[in-house]
């Protein structure tokens, strides 16, 4: 393979020739940023004073275009390449400071007006920075190009321009290199200003092998043939972007194509012999980019949107403009052996990345802090959209789990704000959290419940046409919500929005939260999203008065960290008197509502639309509880959900007994759906896995029994097909597994027989796919199974299969399995080591295998957070999977011990092992208080049932 700089028009080689006498080269040490360093003048590696500060790059000069020749060498595992940046000079300078991380740069030089000259360069590794000096400055207003010829090794990691692999049925490995730059990894794959206000257009080719393909953001206008057999591929200009948002593949994948009802071009690409599982993401692809291009009123902007599954991928995916990257699982389906969960993840992923190309890629934000302005929306449309597109998903029923598992981060003091100050890559990876994504999403869905849907539509299409290939901050978006009848989108939009504004005016407010003139959007929506965690709203009836008041929700036993917290809150509520939703904005720390007349129970935040807690005062639940108990379907789905997963919640900080919680789950022996299901079993499991790990196996087996005796006759109704809706056959999966999991026997008998009939085929008996993962759960209990299955997940080429395979010998009891799975996850050969992170938790929640995890994750610690990053939310699930289920002091001694022997640069400052101890420490104050009383009820239980079957 031909290794060096790549071909470069005649103009620049000329150049080049002309320079090299003067080129300088550095090398790069692959150095961690070290964010504890002294605050001392920066040094440069070669000694001298470094010109720059601040980990963020000075503004003078603005990068306006690059051009960027890519040459990876797929032998060699390594890569070279040539950029050169146009400038737009902003203030009088010498200097030019760029970002650039692990890889020698050399023939670094000017062109502007007075020709061409060398530059010299520092280094500073601390910041990945760059610094190119010029002994002439740099003049206001005029334009200059700067050229930089550079080379690295791919990445051994999941992120920058690394390195990924696959094997064939037949056993031949094949190797790729793939991008993922969000959010600070562009620097390791090109020299660049990688902050995400500096936007440029792109302009890239790349070098490669005839048995390759090369893809990138754009099309590929034309393929040069070079020297020595390669050929270097030349893909169009791209429109303004962020250098996060770059991508390029060279491999060998095969796609399939479909163009959308406006003419743009869906491509979908997988291995050759994954291809034939493409067809589902490709016709969703389509469908979704046709609706957000209705739906946004601007249409996307590229000629075309690629949509790649990488063998070798951290996360679940990446919106790059024109190239989305996918795990292979979210987004390959199987018709004959994909799921229905499998269906509505694929179709939610999609959507997802798809809503960025508009939220994120448009209209970006200004800086890392407001992270949640690209994801909280991506999540938030990922639902609006699919709701749409795909009702027979019926995905509105699943939104609710996102708001739970927010409040569960949201509600640790170590929890932060959903616009929170960030400077190091290690703070802003920490970002990508549960309270950027679905916290994001759910006050979001919050704002539109409060301003009506219309209103919402209007305001975010304003908001992306007037930013569009800008950046943006919190009150740009706030604005866009405000006064959203005179915006001057509206003569481009339906007749709907119209006919909504003029409805609006004539109404004058009457039936909404407030009159036009006193709606602030930007004054309620800052309580939510610059402060953090959430607040709890008690509510007190007297007769027909209704007191209110707010504070804010926490598990801690410090109450003085609740103080100084108000929010403005949307509440709304219905009683038994009426089913009309009554809307009133608690603005105060307490206030008071007056009803018509008295009623015999009244519930807050209907459907739970509001992101707060409600906890019923005076006999308030009691209420609640008699009504479950005696007609529950007079109150939604999503308020039943509510209702559980408020007093449970409730118990932890001390406002509910466990006994009242537990007697308003008495109810769930009735229901049906999914959301109140999994929401029972999703409070009521976590009290018997803390036992698992406390060797208390009496009560803990009272417990399980008393979960498997609530849900009984729901499970003994299941059927072991793949009949009904996806609803319905999602919740037979969860159920089922979770039968099986406890040895609720009619289920093991039946799980038993499918696998030995499965296995007798050798695994050529098509099983009903819902039912899969119990059936698996109960064939990796013994030895043969295990292999049996570890042999079948080997030979699939089915991802979802795969997948299902690979949780279920995860929680198997045989030790030395276990112990096997998580060195070959690791290895990375048998088991991807994408996956070790779910295999690490899966068996750190396995009774039998959480010692072995934690073992797992001490000695392998430096290993895992190089190859994951540190900050990552997969570090941060590794660490809290592994630990959240603790509850004993010993255990909180261990932990604090390990973590607190490591250094900043290892991890110690990560807020993921904050939030370890913390939920530990609730554990230990929920098991302490809270397990006599559990005994207690329990133990009456038992009784009564005796008593009524004499």
């Amino acid at each position: 393979m031909q290794v060096g700089m790549l071909p470069v028009d005649t103009m620049w080689a000329t150049t080049v020739l002309l320079l090299v006498s003067l080129s300088l080269s550095l090398s790069f040490g692959a150095q961690l940023p070290d964010q504890g360093a002294s605050k001392d003048a920066p040094i440069a590696t070669n000694g001298r004073p470094f010109p720059w500060t601040t980990m963020r790059l000075p503004t003078s000069v603005l990068p306006i275009h690059y051009d960027l020749s890519i040459h990876p060498n797929l032998t060699t595992l390594d890569f070279t390449g040539v950029v050169r940046i146009q400038l737009d000079v902003r203030e009088n300078t010498d200097t030019i400071v760029l970002h650039a991380k692990q890889m020698q740069v050399s023939n670094v030089f000017l062109i502007g007006p007075n020709g061409v000259k060398p530059l010299d360069v520092l280094e500073y590794p601390r910041f990945h920075q760059l610094a190119l000096v010029s002994d002439t400055v740099l003049t206001k207003g005029r334009k200059y190009e700067v050229h930089l010829e550079f080379a690295a090794n791919l990445s051994d990691s999941f992120h920058g321009f690394y390195k990924g692999s696959y094997k064939t049925s037949s056993g031949e490995v094949r190797v790729l290199a793939s991008t993922q730059f969000e959010a600070t990894f562009a620097r390791g794959a090109f020299p660049c200003f990688d902050e995400p206000a500096f936007k440029a257009n792109f302009t890239i080719q790349i070098v490669r092998e005839p048995r390759h393909i090369a893809v990138s953001n754009m099309p590929k206008v034309k393929t040069v043939e070079l020297a020595g057999g390669l050929l270097e591929d030349h893909f169009d200009t791209t429109v303004k972007m962020s250098t996060y948002l770059v991508a390029y593949i060279v491999c060998d994948f095969l796609s399939v194509s479909r163009t959308t009802q406006h003419g743009v071009k869906i491509s979908v690409y997988a291995v050759p012999e994954k291809i034939d599982q493409t067809a589902f993401a490709l016709n969703a692809a389509v469908k979704l980019l046709d609706f957000y291009d209705d739906y946004f009123d601007i249409p996307y902007p590229l000629p075309k949107q690629d949509l790649a599954a990488i063998p070798d991928f951290q996360s679940g995916a990446m919106e790059n403009w024109g190239l989305t990257t996918y795990r292979e699982t979210a987004l390959l389906f199987d018709p004959e052996k994909s799921s229905a969960s499998d269906k509505l993840g694929i179709t939610k992923v999609i959507a997802h990345e798809l809503a960025h190309q508009w939220f994120g890629n448009l209209v970006t934000m200004e800086w890392w802090n407001d992270l949640w302005l690209n994801e909280g929306f991506a999540k938030f449309m990922e639902y609006i959209s699919v709701d749409i597109t795909y009702p027979e998903l019926q995905v509105d029923d699943f939104f609710l789990g996102k708001c739970f598992e927010a409040m569960e981060v949201d509600s640790l003091s170590s929890s932060h704000p959903v616009s929170t100050p960030v400077e190091n890559p290690t703070q802003i990876q920490e970002m990508f959290d549960d309270v950027s994504y679905d916290k994001g999403a759910c006050i979001l869905n919050m704002l539109q419940d409060f301003l009506s849907p219309e209103a919402f539509e209007i305001g975010i299409i304003r908001y992306l046409k007037k930013y569009s290939y800008q950046n943006t901050v919190n009150s740009d978006l706030w604005e866009s919500l405000t006064d959203i009848c005179n915006s001057d989108v509206l003569d481009l939009r339906q007749t709907r929005h119209k006919e909504f504004c003029s409805k609006s005016k004539l109404q004058s407010g009457a039936s909404k939260w407030y009159s036009g003139d006193e709606l602030d959007v930007r004054a309620i929506m800052n309580t939510w999203t610059l402060q953090e965690g959430f607040p709890l709203v008690t509510v007190e009836v007297k007769g027909q008065e209704v007191r209110l008041s707010q504070e804010r929700y926490l598990k801690t036993n410090d109450p003085s960290l609740t103080e100084g917290f108000l929010w403005q809150i949307p509440l709304t509520y219905k009683t038994s008197a009426s089913n009309t939703i009554h809307r009133f904005l608690l603005k105060t720390k307490t206030d008071v509502l007056y009803l018509p007349e008295e009623v015999s129970w009244v519930k807050f935040n209907v459907d739970m639309n509001g992101y707060y807690m409600v906890h019923y005062a005076g006999d308030g639940w009691d209420s609640i509880i008699k009504l479950l108990r005696y007609n529950h379907t007079a109150l939604s789905s999503n308020d039943r959900a509510s209702l559980i997963q408020n007093i449970f919640q409730l118990v932890s900080i001390g406002k509910v007994k466990l006994d009242q919680a537990l007697e308003l789950s008495l109810y769930l022996s009735k229901e049906t759906e999914i959301m109140a299901v999994t929401q029972g079993l999703g409070e009521l499991v976590p009290l018997y896995k803390l036992m698992e790990k406390r060797d208390m196996p009496v009560l803990e087996n009272q417990m399980k029994d008393y979960i498997v005796e609530l849900f009984r006759g729901l499970i003994d109704r299941q059927e072991w097909t793949d009949s009904g809706s996806v609803t319905q056959r999602m919740l037979r999966s969860y159920l089922l597994l979770f039968a099986c999991v406890r040895n609720y026997l009619p289920c093991v008998e039946k799980a038993t027989q499918l696998f030995n009939r499965w296995k007798e085929s050798d695994g050529t008996m098509s099983l009903p796919v819902d039912v899969t993962m119990a059936v698996f759960v109960i064939g990796a209990r013994t030895p043969e199974g295990w292999d049996f299955l570890f042999e079948k997940y080997r030979q699939s080429m089915q991802m979802s299969f795969k997948s299902r395979m690979k949780t279920a010998m995860a929680i198997s009891p045989l030790q030395d399995k276990l112990i096997w799975m998580l060195e070959q996850s690791l290895n990375g050969d048998v088991m991807k080591t994408q996956d070790l992170p779910d295999v690490l938790v899966s068996i750190g929640r396995n009774p039998l295998g959480y010692k072995l995890a934690w073992d797992f994750l001490r000695a392998n610690w430096h290993t895992l957070i190089k190859k994951f990053d540190l900050g990552s939310n997969t570090v941060s699930f590794m660490v809290n999977g592994v630990t959240n289920q603790y509850s004993t002091r010993e255990k909180l001694d261990e932990v604090r011990s390990f973590f607190d022997s490591l250094t900043e640069e290892t991890g110690s400052e990560m807020r993921c092992i904050q939030q370890a101890y913390e939920t530990i420490e609730d554990n230990i104050r929920w098991m302490d208080t809270h397990l006599p009383l559990l005994q207690h009820w329990l133990n009456k239980r038992s009784a009564k049932l005796v008593h009524e079957d004499l």
